[in-house]
């Protein structure tokens, strides 16, 4: 994982095709970010392992703007970890995101002071009656 200089870092991440698995690519250098929602990767990228494009989601930006993009399922690994995700098919022009659901798909949370992702630990089950 990788440091940034505003207090935010970055990782590498490995996906592929739950459809088609086995042959993976790499995403280095995705920024987390806890406040998307989705991850967001390039276009391009998706398209080499033929993930199916799903539907489309409508996104505001800070400065009030909505934008389309469209979605699709992966299998994405972080450390080793892994789990099947829907996310962006990103533009050329925006950012490389690895997300709070693919996170918590992953059974994984920040660790502050290091900035690093870390085992979240049990999640939690409803109790029998």
């Amino acid at each position: 994982m990788l440091d940034d200089d505003m207090g935010t870092f970055r990782t590498s991440i490995e996906i592929e095709n739950p459809a088609k698995p086995g042959d993976r690519r790499t995403i280095p250098s995705a920024l987390v970010d806890t406040g998307a929602e989705l991850s967001w990767f390039p276009r391009g990228v998706l398209e080499e392992l033929e993930i199916e494009q799903l539907k489309v989601w409508h996104f505001r930006q800070a400065d009030g703007t909505v934008l389309a993009r469209w979605t699709g399922a992966v299998r994405l690994s972080v450390g080793g970890v892994w789990t099947v995700d829907e996310v962006v098919f990103g533009e050329s022009h925006d950012l490389v995101l690895l997300g709070a659901r693919s996170l918590e798909g992953l059974n994984l949370r920040i660790e502050p002071v290091t900035k690093r992702l870390v085992d979240a630990g049990p999640a939690p089950a409803a109790a029998a009656a």
